[in-house]
């Protein structure tokens, strides 16, 4: 599996398996078919409500702990130094895990400083390998960073050939902040695995849009979060490094952005509004 070094030294995979919108009656099974696949990066988080089946799956999934690397994400209802502090807790007992190679501050609201705090606890007792945001600005987490002790390893980012935010990927490498990117394939929204640029890009080099989209980040050194239940499609995702884009081909991907607005934006204050409200008791 091929890695990228974070800030810290902690390596980590850079095609990784996505849980979210899985049911946790399927996610036992679809982490350990992953892992079979080939697939050493899984990402959950206490909002996707798997966390359990998550770890139930890499409990059957028959390769060493130590092969595998594990993401999960506090959520809003849980920020704040003492509520962070409590809920690592459950989530470390829910994934029935001794360590957890990264843990996420998932959205940009509420106590994030309190939150961080307690993450670089964590981190520095060597509970968490490495710690990072999901959906903050590049300004917010060097804010974060900036005003404590640790700079975020990572932020995850919501990014497709549809919302390409180079600008924001450039300011935070620029920051040795490694970007992640969730929802690669825009959810499959606006025709994206019938475009006919990555169609014709695909056809090229005989893969699928998938593997043009996940092939397209790598090359830019984001990691790549792709989701599927199905073990057929999970191998087909991982198969991205046996070719190469084209100086023209990156041009092409390039005249995609903003051509649809797929994914959601975490800005506003009906958006804070609905944060707020999101209570999972997790």
């Amino acid at each position: 599996m091929h890695t990228l070094p974070l800030a810290n030294s902690v390596t980590i995979p850079l095609v990784g398996f996505g849980v979210y919108q899985i049911a946790p009656e399927e996610t036992a099974r679809a982490v350990a078919d992953a892992v079979q696949a080939g697939y050493r990066h899984i990402d959950t988080a206490q909002v996707y409500l798997n966390e359990t089946e998550v770890g139930q799956g890499i409990a059957m999934c028959g390769v060493p702990r130590e092969e595998l690397f594990v993401t999960t994400k506090i959520w809003v209802e849980n920020a704040g130094e003492a509520a962070t502090r409590a809920s690592l807790d459950r989530s470390f007992k829910r994934l029935n895990l001794d360590y957890i190679d990264m843990v996420l501050i998932h959205q940009p609201y509420g106590d994030v400083y309190g939150t961080w705090r307690a993450l670089e606890e964590a981190q520095a007792a060597g509970r968490i390998r490495a710690i990072g945001v999901s959906n903050f600005a590049p300004d917010r987490a060097v804010d974060l960073g900036t005003f404590n002790r640790v700079m975020p390893q990572l932020n995850q980012i919501g990014i497709n050939p549809f919302r390409q935010r180079a600008d924001e990927i450039a300011a935070l490498q620029a920051e040795n902040i490694a970007v992640s990117a969730w929802s690669p394939f825009a959810e499959g929204q606006d025709g994206i695995f019938q475009n006919p640029v990555l169609s014709r890009i695909g056809a090229k080099y005989d893969k699928s849009v998938a593997q043009v989209i996940i092939r397209w980040l790598v090359e830019q050194n984001i990691i790549v979060l792709s989701k599927s239940t199905k073990p057929e499609r999970m191998a087909e995702n991982l198969d991205v490094f046996d070719f190469a884009l084209s100086d023209d081909d990156k041009a092409a991907i390039a005249t995609l952005d903003g051509t649809f607005s797929t994914a959601p934006r975490y800005q506003g204050v009906e958006r804070v509004k609905w944060m707020a409200e999101r209570k999972f008791g997790q």
